[in-house]
C-alpha cells in the first residue's frame, strides 16, 4: 500500500481537475506525496521534475506500449510504441519536420499570423482564441497535412471535439468525439488514396510512399500518425498562444517589456511554454517493479507524468509561480523528454515566436477586455483557455 497521505481533491483522470486550477493540489503532491496513488483512477501520479526526468530516461522499466492515455486502450500510433518500432516510425514522420522544412515554412507562418492579426484589428474587440490562437496552428498543420483550405473549419471542429472527449464522462460529448474521429478518418482515407496516385509536397505523401524494411505503411497506420500530428500540432500550440497571451496582458508589464524589446521574443516563448504546459500528462506502464520517491510500484501498474507540476517545481525553477519572460535557464518539460520528446517542438517554437513578432508589429496596443478569469477546457489530456476577449487600445 502507498505510504503517503491521500487528498480527495486529487482526481488524476478527471478533466474537471485540470480545467479548474490544479496547481494548489500539484504543489501539495510535490511536498507531501510526489508519487501519489489515485485509488479511484488506479494510477500513480508523478509530480516532481526529477522523478519525471528519470522515468523518461528509462523506457525499459516505464513503457509506452500501453498508450499515452491511461484510461483508454493503446492506439496504433508511434507515441504508443517503444523502440525499435517507435524509432522506425518516428524516422518516417520526422521527414516532414527536418530543420530545413521547418525553416522553409516561416514565410507562410508569418503571412498567416499577419493576416489573422490584421483581421482581428479591424474588429477592435475580438476573441483572441476564436479569432487568432485557434487558427494559426490549425492552418499551419493543415498545410503540413495537405488539407484543402475549404476543410479548415472541419479540421478545427474534429480536433476540438476529439480532445474535449478525452476523459469525459458525458455520453453526448464522447459520442461527438467518436463521430468527429469517424469523419476525420473518412476524410483522410480519401486524401491518402489521392496521394498514392498523385503525390504532393506534403506529409501525407511522405508517409504514403515511405518504406520500413522494404514495406510501406498501411492506410490505417498513416491515419493514426496523421491524427497524432493534428492533435499534437494544433491543440497544444493553440493553448500556449492563448494562455501565454493572457499572462502577457494580465498585468500589462510583460507585454510592454516585449513590445519595447522584441528581441525578448525567444525567451518569452519558453516561458509561455513552461507556464501553460498544455499537455497535462502522459502515461507509462510498469514492465517490472520499481521504486520512485520512496513508493514501490508493481509491474503492470500505470502512472501519469504530470508535466504542469514538473514545470512549477520549486527545486528547479526559482519563484516558479512568477511569469517571467526573461527567465533563464528555463529547462521546462512542456515537450516531454527522452525518446518521445515532441517531434514538432521546433515548429511550435517557430509559430509562437513569429506570432509574437507579428503581434508586436501589427497590434502592439492591446489589452484584456474582461476582468473575469477565463474558463478552461475540460480534458484530462490537453487543456487551455476556451475564450479570451481582448481589445485594441487607441
Amino acid at each position: 500500500m502507498p505510504s503517503h497521505p491521500t487528498n480527495p481533491a486529487i482526481r488524476l483522470l478527471d478533466g474537471a481537475f485540470y480545467a479548474a486550477d490544479p496547481h494548489p493540489h500539484l504543489t501539495w503532491m510535490r511536498r507531501h506525496a510526489p508519487v501519489y496513488w489515485d485509488e479511484a483512477a488506479q494510477v500513480w501520479g508523478i509530480a516532481r521534475y526529477a522523478d519525471i526526468l528519470a522515468i523518461s530516461k528509462d523506457p525499459h522499466t516505464f513503457s509506452n506500449s500501453a498508450g499515452n492515455r491511461p484510461d483508454v486502450p493503446a492506439l496504433p500510433y508511434m507515441i504508443s510504441m517503444d523502440d525499435p518500432l517507435h524509432r522506425q516510425r518516428r524516422a518516417l514522420v520526422n521527414k516532414g519536420f527536418t530543420p530545413r522544412q521547418v525553416a522553409e515554412r516561416e514565410p507562410r507562418i508569418r503571412a498567416i499570423a499577419a493576416e489573422l492579426i490584421a483581421q482581428a484589428r479591424e474588429r477592435e474587440q475580438f476573441d483572441f482564441v476564436a479569432d487568432i490562437a485557434a487558427w494559426l496552428p490549425l492552418m499551419v498543420i493543415g498545410d503540413l497535412l495537405g488539407v484543402d483550405a475549404s476543410h479548415y473549419r472541419d479540421l478545427l471542429r474534429w480536433s476540438d471535439e476529439m480532445v474535449i472527449g478525452s476523459g469525459s464522462t458525458c455520453e453526448a460529448t464522447v459520442a461527438r468525439a467518436n463521430q468527429a474521429f469517424l469523419e476525420y478518418a473518412d476524410y483522410q482515407a480519401k486524401v491518402i488514396a489521392d496521394r498514392r496516385a498523385r503525390p504532393r509536397e506534403d506529409l501525407v505523401s511522405i508517409l504514403v510512399h515511405a518504406e520500413i524494411d522494404g514495406e510501406r505503411l498501411s492506410d490505417d497506420a498513416i491515419l493514426w500518425e496523421l491524427l497524432l500530428i493534428l492533435i499534437g500540432g494544433d491543440e497544444t500550440t493553440r493553448h500556449v498562444l492563448s494562455g501565454g497571451m493572457y499572462q502577457l496582458l494580465l498585468h500589462a508589464e510583460p507585454w510592454q517589456r516585449l513590445v519595447s524589446d522584441p528581441t525578448r521574443a525567444a525567451s518569452a516563448v519558453e516561458e509561455m511554454l513552461r507556464w501553460v504546459t498544455p499537455v497535462q500528462n502522459m502515461s507509462r506502464l510498469l514492465r517490472r517493479d520499481a521504486t520512485v520517491g520512496g513508493e514501490t510500484m508493481r509491474a503492470g501498474d500505470k502512472l501519469v507524468l504530470l508535466y504542469p507540476s514538473a514545470n512549477r517545481d520549486e527545486a528547479v525553477f526559482a519563484d516558479p509561480f512568477r511569469f517571467d519572460i526573461g527567465r533563464t535557464p528555463n529547462d521546462h518539460l512542456a515537450f516531454g523528454y527522452g525518446a518521445h520528446f515532441c517531434l514538432g517542438a521546433s515548429l511550435a517554437r517557430l509559430e509562437i515566436k513569429i506570432f509574437l513578432e507579428e503581434m508586436i508589429a501589427g497590434l502592439p496596443a492591446v489589452e484584456l477586455a474582461s476582468d473575469t478569469p477565463p474558463h478552461y477546457r475540460v480534458s484530462n489530456f490537453i487543456t487551455g483557455i476556451e475564450a479570451l476577449p481582448v481589445r485594441a487600445r487607441g
